[in-house]
């Protein structure tokens, strides 16, 4: 074995030079014990001001300068004069003037009910029927309620929102699913020379819809953006007769004990229970007809399932209802005279849920007495697929470029809902 030179010898004769300390371990001086981190280290706690009551204390205020051995002037809050939004302090939440010490469970367009259908039926006091109402459905067969050429207007609207409108080679949901339904909706306005009805509507975009009712002990509230609506000049006349809504009296709400039926709704204490339509005072269309909610998300976690969207298009087509028959009879909890009836049609841009809902009582206290009415047409395919690009196995195009497995009654129905209190009305006398 080699002899170790001279340097060698003194530094292992005399380990601690090296840091490794009399017993061969690093010092305490050289860094702290442990893994590093890379975290600052913590602030030092700010200097404690004592307050002793019946003393003044004697600060460094008037020296104008840092003076050890006096008190720590404190001073009032600085006011710029003017509001800085990213120094903005929020007051307390029960400093706010809408605070209220009731809870008030609330329904937003991202609010997602647990048990769906069936807790939005509880919530709205109503009756649920499998389908469009027959009313609706006598305008398919209709061959005058037809559009010219319809099936192939139809493929065309798919292949211009799915194809033709795209720079890519494949589109986004969030581009085609809005053009789908404002292309369905201008090819339903053609119909305007055959039913000058029509031309007493108009569609609007990003409303805000407000209002609130009890129901049983608890407080509940549809606020928020309901996407797209078809107003009109003229209310919905009732679909269900007057015999009908007494029969409802005997239905028996479904319920989901254990489970809370406003689970999924949002709990706040800053509130406003004042009805709002998404509309001012005096707005010459004031008649909710048809509501458009719209899946358009992308990524399928941020879409709702089909079931949780009927539930989403029955809360805010019951909300819409609510608001129009307190502005047509006040808000006196009674059975309605006239019921409030008001559509919703719920799509991804592929498959539609059709909605019709009517308003007949505003008596949601109880779970007695008559019920509101709702009808639910489910996953109405327009068409299976759309191939952006074309599909080819073998030098042979297996599937070409366009929408498979077409549904043209999709669109009669969204079509029917449309025409739905125009045909067969009287022409009004002014436009």
């Amino acid at each position: 074995m080699a002899l170790a030179s001279g340097p060698a010898r003194r530094a292992l004769a005399r380990p601690g030079r090296l840091g490794l300390g009399s017993y061969g371990a690093p010092r305490r001086g050289a860094y702290k014990w442990g893994v590093r981190s890379t975290r600052k280290p913590e602030p030092s706690p700010p200097e404690r001001v004592y307050e002793i009551p019946g003393l003044e204390p004697i600060t460094y205020e008037e020296k104008m300068h840092f003076v050890p051995w006096l008190a720590r002037p404190i001073f009032p809050p600085w006011d710029p004069g003017w509001r800085h939004p990213k120094f903005r302090r929020v007051p307390p939440i029960h400093e706010h003037p809408l605070y209220k010490d009731q809870v008030c469970h609330t329904f937003h367009q991202r609010c997602s009910l647990l048990e769906g259908v069936k807790q939005a039926l509880w919530l709205t006091k109503a009756k649920l029927i499998e389908g469009l109402p027959k009313k609706v459905l006598s305008l398919l067969d209709d061959p005058r309620n037809h559009i010219e050429n319809q099936d192939e207007r139809v493929l065309n609207v798919i292949y211009h929102a799915r194809l033709w409108h795209c720079t890519g080679d494949i589109p986004k949901r969030e581009t085609y699913c809005p053009l789908i339904v404002d292309s369905l909706i201008q090819l339903c306005k053609s119909q305007i020379s055959k039913h000058p009805s029509l031309a007493r509507r108009i569609y609007a975009k990003n409303y805000r819809l407000s209002t609130t009712w009890n129901r049983e002990a608890l407080l509940l509230q549809v606020h928020g953006s309901g996407g797209a609506r078809l107003n009109a000049r003229d209310p919905l006349p009732p679909i269900a007769s007057r015999e009908e809504v007494e029969a409802t009296q005997n239905h028996v709400l479904e319920t989901f004990y254990p489970i809370s039926p406003t689970i999924g709704l949002q709990e706040c204490n800053v509130y406003d229970e004042k009805d709002n339509t998404g509309f001012q005072e005096g707005y010459p269309y004031p008649c909710a007809h048809t509501l458009f909610l719209l899946e358009a998300a992308s990524v399928r976690s941020y879409r709702f399932p089909p079931d949780q969207l009927r539930a989403k298009m029955i809360m805010f087509a019951f909300g819409s209802a609510l608001t129009q028959a307190r502005l047509l009879y006040g808000n006196d909890t009674k059975v309605l005279e006239q019921p409030v009836v008001v559509q919703c049609v719920g799509t991804d841009g592929r498959i539609f849920q059709f909605l019709v809902l009517q308003l007949n009582t505003t008596d949601l206290a109880s779970n007695e007495g008559v019920k509101n009415l709702v009808w639910v047409d489910s996953d109405q395919l327009l068409y299976q697929h759309f191939w952006c690009l074309p599909v080819i196995k073998k030098k042979v195009v297996v599937e070409p470029v366009g929408p498979t497995g077409f549904q043209p009654e999709t669109f009669k129905k969204f079509l029917a809902l449309y025409l739905h209190g125009a045909v067969g009305a009287k022409e009004p006398s002014e436009a």
